[in-house]
C-alpha cells in the first residue's frame, strides 16, 4: 500500500496548483483561499478560532491575514465587548469572489471523484474523515476537533 501521508501530500499540492491556475488573472493565490473561506461562514472569527479551524499554526493565520488585508480582501475590526480581540472580516472585494471560489473548489472535487461512483465517493468521504479527525486527535492530544464535514 502507498504512504497514505504522500497521497494526501500529492492531493493537496496539485489542488493548490489547480487554485493557482485558476486565480491567475486575480491577485490570490491558491494559499489564500482556505482562509477566506470560513469567513464568509463565520464572518467576525478570531485568527485564533481561525487557527483552530483551519488546524495550522497561529503564526500561518497572522501571515496569510496580513497578505489578504494589504490585498483588500480582509479587514480587522475591534471587538465591541473586548477592545483586545479583533475580529476578521470579509471585505466586499472578497464577498464578490465567494461564487467564484465555491464553484473553483467544488469543480476541482468533481475532478477529483469523476471516476468513482456515488457510493465510492460516499465511502471516500466518510473514511478521510475519520482519517483527519485520527490525526487531529493526536494533535490536540485527544481533544476536539477542527475539521467536520459541515466546514468543507
Amino acid at each position: 500500500m502507498p504512504p497514505l501521508t504522500r497521497q494526501i501530500n500529492v492531493t493537496y499540492r496539485c489542488g493548490m496548483m489547480y487554485r493557482d491556475h485558476q486565480l491567475k488573472d486575480s491577485d490570490m493565490n491558491g494559499c489564500q483561499t482556505p482562509y477566506l473561506l470560513p469567513l464568509f461562514r463565520n464572518p467576525g472569527m478570531t485568527q485564533e478560532e481561525l487557527a483552530a479551524w483551519l488546524c495550522v499554526n497561529k503564526s500561518s493565520v497572522t501571515r496569510q491575514v496580513a497578505a489578504l488585508e494589504k490585498q483588500g480582501y480582509i479587514q480587522r475590526a475591534c471587538d465591541p465587548k473586548d477592545r483586545r480581540v479583533l475580529r476578521l472580516y470579509p471585505t466586499e472585494k472578497a464577498l464578490a469572489m465567494q461564487e467564484q471560489l465555491k464553484t473553483m473548489l467544488g469543480d476541482w472535487r468533481a475532478y477529483l471523484v469523476q471516476d468513482l461512483t456515488e457510493e465510492e465517493q460516499a465511502t471516500l468521504s466518510s473514511l478521510l474523515d475519520r482519517v483527519a479527525r485520527r490525526a487531529e486527535a493526536y494533535v490536540k492530544g485527544g481533544e476536539g476537533s477542527c475539521i467536520s464535514s459541515e466546514h468543507t
